[in-house]
């Protein structure tokens, strides 16, 4: 008897709606995970060359806990110019562009490259509590490893 290997295709993928209150939640932990869910990871028939996650959105971005010292973890931008590079604290990210940098963070855990670009179009991330996704219907994401739950 041969083995059959179920290959995902794009046709074939239904795609749901996760929403994530990011309030008070580590935000390496909840990165992870959320990171998992857009790859498709969580599902039976991932296949790593095929976009079959799912849609994600974060609210309460700018609630998220960071450990340690938030004045001595930077953010980097560089223009390739003389002097054009551009530091700016995790304290003064979160107060002025909180979704900017937990969209860095989730885009560190995804794969480099067209289809890791595919994938990060999936994740939509809100400072308040208030989104325009409410057409889809997003279900809640269960969080698996935050908060000492296992």
């Amino acid at each position: 008897m041969q083995r059959q290997t179920t290959m995902a295709n794009p046709a074939t993928i239904e795609r749901k709606w996760y929403i994530v209150d990011a309030t008070n939640l580590p935000i390496g932990r909840l990165a992870s995970e959320i990171a998992l869910v857009l790859i498709g990871k969580n599902k039976p028939i991932y296949t790593p060359h095929v976009d079959c996650g799912d849609y994600v959105i974060v609210i309460n971005a700018d609630k998220v806990a960071i450990s340690g010292d938030e004045k001595k973890k930077f953010y980097y931008n560089v223009s390739m110019q003389r002097g054009g590079l551009r530091k700016r604290s995790a304290k003064e990210m979160r107060a002025n562009y909180p979704e900017e940098m937990f969209e860095r963070v989730v885009w560190g855990m995804l794969p480099k490259g067209a289809l890791g670009r595919k994938i990060y179009k999936k994740l939509f991330v809100y400072a308040g509590s208030d989104h325009k996704h409410e057409a889809q219907q997003p279900e809640v994401l269960e969080l698996r490893y935050i908060g000492g739950n296992k």
